[in-house]
């Protein structure tokens, strides 16, 4: 097993030293741009020697002009031709695409002959319209932004070009983050469902129900995760990496410390405590941010009953206020199906993009 280096630097490596210059001696006035990007860890940055099995290795995609996209099979045969089997120990010639596994392909590192690499070549707007859903970036719609994968608009946001005569990262800047708008009825969705439960991890485990109690924790403090991300003007990517990438936001750290507590905690006094305090904490942030007007934030007990609380439905209030006027203003605060860690089906399908977008019409 060779030592492992990030894919990102992998392929960079490989597109300098094996790809550019095939295409600077047989395609020398093509314009085109050349990046690191797609859907896999190794975009992210996460990647490890287990993401080695499968579409993973030396690999790019290619983005040509429509006027030029007929080269498109000349440029591939003259990579397949004249690419290695193997680059600093990594296999570059992989399995066709598994028709029972989503398109899954191998490595195969004992083929001899024509390569097949892991090289994709799209115009730029047949790419947007297969990875996200949509070719046109321009003038985006609130519902549209709503729509869209987060864990797909974070992978464009890390994508890396090695070459860019097209032009593909400027615009790719336009998704750099979401628009205020919609990143305020984001906050305030996640305010509200915190609130909605903001009650029951007391209430569950003072009836017996120490399971329901620990759900809702969870539930709050993954909204709370959400949060910050917001508040850190971050995507968020899915469930796989959403602990990891919270790591590493530019947060105050007891923020994570009381999340993790009150997610461990046995006993109910210090998971309400401390989840309490996480909330107070990400409160602050929100002050801070300078959305709203600051919101008093204070624990109070729960109209009346044992339950403490900081009614985070007050920071939702003040957030949706800001909605007055906008096409976001009538709508339920309910975040995104992003949000929703098993909803991946629909909620990172953009084929199934107008069904989701007909929720925020």
């Amino acid at each position: 097993m060779p030592e492992f280096i990030k894919g990102r630097e992998l392929s960079a490596r490989f597109y300098e030293e094996i790809a550019a210059p095939i295409l600077r001696r047989q395609f020398p006035e093509l314009p085109l741009s050349a990046g690191f990007l797609g859907y896999g860890s190794d975009v992210l940055g996460y990647d490890d020697p287990v993401s080695t099995d499968h579409m993973w290795g030396p690999r790019f995609y290619l983005f040509l002009r429509e006027e030029d996209f007929s080269q498109a099979p000349h440029i591939m045969r003259a990579f397949s031709e004249n690419f290695p089997v193997r680059y600093l120990g990594y296999c570059v010639h992989f399995s066709e695409p598994d028709p029972n596994d989503n398109g899954v392909r191998h490595p195969e590192p004992e083929h001899t002959g024509p390569v097949s690499p892991l090289v994709f070549i799209h115009t730029v707007k047949g790419y947007l319209q297969q990875y996200l859903g949509t070719g046109e970036l321009k003038e985006l719609s609130p519902a549209d932004w709503l729509s869209f994968s987060e864990h797909r608009l974070l992978a464009l946001r890390k994508a890396s070009f090695f070459r860019d005569d097209l032009g593909f990262l400027k615009e790719l800047q336009q998704l750099h983050f979401y628009p205020e708008p919609v990143l305020c009825y984001l906050l305030a969705s996640n305010w509200s469902l915190i609130a909605e439960e903001q009650a029951f991890v007391r209430r569950c485990a003072d009836v017996g129900d120490e399971t329901g109690s620990m759900l809702a924790c969870a539930r709050i403090a993954e909204r709370l995760m959400r949060l910050v991300f917001l508040y850190c003007g971050e995507y968020a990517p899915y469930s796989k990496w959403f602990g990891t990438a919270f790591s590493r936001l530019p947060a105050d750290p007891a923020i994570s410390e009381a999340i993790s507590g009150a997610l461990s905690a046995r006993e109910i006094g210090e998971r309400e405590e401390l989840l309490v305090q996480a909330q107070i904490l990400v409160a602050g942030v929100h002050n801070a941010s300078g959305l709203t007007s600051p919101v008093e934030v204070r624990v109070q007990n729960y109209f009346g009953r044992n339950i403490r609380v900081i009614f985070a439905d007050r920071i939702a209030q003040a957030i949706a206020s800001r909605l007055q006027g906008t096409p976001l203003s009538h709508l339920p605060l309910i975040g995104t199906l992003s949000g929703v860690a098993n909803f991946t089906a629909i909620s990172d399908s953009p084929k199934e993009l107008s069904r989701v977008k007909a929720l925020y019409l």
